[in-house]
């Protein structure tokens, strides 16, 4: 079991829970247009992005809905890594195979209802590969097997991917690390997206400061 995966280590704890309101945040966020398709980055690098998004991949599962992790980070992959997967094929062999898109490289991670698509091999064109049309046509696939497809992508202020995709996504959640993150990488990444008109769904702030009350609570 992955050992930074606080909804799989220690689910009753505060961070778990935490992600479980974040799932339903994200669930009555738009009623009329459910959010289906979710980029989850960073303004700078940091690998909380990736490890926010297998946390609340993890809770969208285990509250019944068909989830898929999808690493579009093409420069510096890391959910095979999180859930110790083999990456020989992924989302680019994809890409390239017809044969691919009838049966999609998923593999399974010991969490019910919940699959990864790794990156796969990475191509010298991570930019031109994220706004293709072959991408809309993997995204389209990979809604028709799952309630959620989540996109782990480069931070926003290093590469355009985040941009690109975003575009083709119901929105962008931001992953903030407290102590770390500055405010303004911060703002330029919500100036960068809003220039382009791509919605920022909300942030989550790792690392925060842990109430007593609230832990005292949940540790009886």
């Amino acid at each position: 079991m992955p050992a930074n995966l606080i909804t799989l280590t220690d689910p009753r704890s505060p961070a778990a829970e935490a992600y479980r309101t974040l799932r339903t945040n994200l669930m009555f966020s738009n009623l009329d247009n459910p959010i289906r398709t979710l980029v989850v980055t960073s303004p700078v690098f940091s690998a909380e992005k990736s490890t926010v998004l297998a946390n609340l991949a993890v809770t969208l599962a285990q509250g019944g809905r068909e989830t898929i992790i999808v690493d579009c980070d093409l420069r510096k992959p890391a959910q095979q890594t999180i859930w110790g997967l083999d990456n020989a094929s992924g989302l680019t062999a994809m890409l390239l195979d017809d044969a691919l898109f009838e049966n999609p490289p998923l593999q399974a991670v010991g969490v019910d209802g919940l699959s990864v698509l790794t990156s796969g091999e990475l191509p010298p064109n991570p930019a031109d590969v994220i706004g293709s049309r072959r991408m809309d046509d993997a995204i389209a696939v990979l809604m028709d097997r799952a309630d959620f497809v989540l996109f782990d992508v480069p931070p926003i202020l290093a590469v355009t991917d985040a941009a690109l995709l975003g575009h083709k996504v119901d929105g962008v959640l931001l992953a903030l690390r407290a102590g770390s993150a500055r405010r303004d990488h911060a703002a330029r990444a919500k100036e960068e997206l809003d220039r382009v008109n791509v919605p920022i769904i909300g942030t989550v702030l790792t690392n925060a400061q842990r109430d007593s009350a609230v832990s005292n609570y949940y540790a009886r």
